[in-house]
């Protein structure tokens, strides 16, 4: 068999598995096939998750669902503004032997994990969200001079409250720029909520079952790596990511009067590996022009900002992306 055939088979026996995966989480995160897909995506890409939603939606249960079914193990931090660093890193203790002698011993804190959930990330001060900083982008830390690993493979979902902002500390820019997704997590629609009213308030609750294992989880990671992408969705991804930034060539009238800062180098490596893994879950064999625009919001929401005159007018992010998504994808059509 060539390395061409055995790559084929090896996409479409993962796209079997991760089918199975997401019904085992549909069991219990009922109705939130974009939300879902999006997780997965961040997980496949080996990347971060920014989970954006009002209280009750589900966010906790999506991540704990996820630990079950792609067999990670899991530890959740409650953000507050009290806690330190320590609290998530862990620290070192002064330990007396029987005979005596001295010595510290360090106790490892939650981050040492394979998937942890930092809840309401944006409740803790700059110096404690800081403290994850090293542990998303190089998978240690490094306390009293010591590095050390953290799990293989490591990812944060962070959850964060889009209303309630009295009491939060806005995330700087290197921290979101580590998320490779921005997951926004809406209200469920009608039929929806009536089947999460029927399915999680009787006597028992649906239970998810392990599909994945950590090695089978970073196996799919480089599967993905592998998976092959067409030189117009590479250009596709290049144009829209440099369009979004004021200044350059490729920028629009509408960006350069409204955007303040735009996305770097990281939302194009964000792009390439997440429509790969869409395609995938998609059950398709190489990702396409309608990837790149559907990853477009999740991949550059939380890597720009608008100016202050912009906000002014009332003008959405969310929006001017979209445009701009667009405005690329009809030039590169007509290319």
């Amino acid at each position: 068999m060539t390395a061409g055939a055995d790559l084929i088979a090896e996409i479409e026996d993962l796209g079997r598995r991760l089918a199975e995966a997401k019904s085992s989480i549909n069991r219990r995160f009922i109705g939130q096939d974009r939300v879902v897909d999006l997780t997965l995506t961040a997980l496949l890409c080996g990347g971060h998750g920014l989970l954006v939603g009002l209280p009750g939606l589900g966010k906790t249960m999506l991540v704990d669902t996820l630990s079950t079914v792609m067999g990670l193990k899991s530890s959740r931090i409650q953000f507050t503004p009290d806690l330190m660093p320590a609290d998530i890193l862990g620290s070192e203790v002064l330990e007396t032997a029987a005979d005596g002698t001295r010595s510290f011993r360090f106790i490892e804190g939650p981050v040492f994990c394979q998937l942890l959930m930092a809840d309401e990330i944006n409740r803790a001060s700059p110096r404690t969200q800081s403290a994850l900083l090293q542990a998303m982008q190089e998978r240690e830390v490094t306390i009293a001079g010591q590095h050390r690993p953290l799990g293989r493979p490591f990812h944060v979902l962070a959850t964060q409250n889009p209303i309630e902002q009295e009491g939060t500390y806005p995330l700087p820019e290197a921290q979101l720029d580590r998320f490779l997704l921005q997951i926004d997590v809406d209200y469920p629609d009608r039929a929806t909520e009536r089947d999460i009213l029927i399915a999680t308030t009787g006597t028992e609750m649906a239970e998810a079952t392990q599909v994945f294992g950590a090695d089978d989880l970073i196996a799919a990671q480089r599967t993905v790596r592998r998976m092959p992408v067409g030189e117009k969705v590479v250009d596709l991804i290049l144009d829209l990511v440099r369009a979004c930034r004021p200044g350059e060539p490729e920028a629009g009238a509408a960006v350069a009067g409204s955007v303040a800062w735009g996305p770097g180098p990281r939302a194009a490596q964000a792009l390439m590996l997440g429509v790969r893994a869409r395609a995938l879950l998609d059950g398709r064999l190489a990702p396409s022009a309608e990837d790149v625009l559907a990853l477009a919001r999740p991949v550059l929401t939380h890597r720009m900002a608008l100016s202050f005159a912009a906000r002014a007018r009332g003008e959405s992010l969310a929006e001017l992306i979209d445009s701009v998504a667009r405005d690329v994808s009809r030039i590169e059509a007509a290319a």
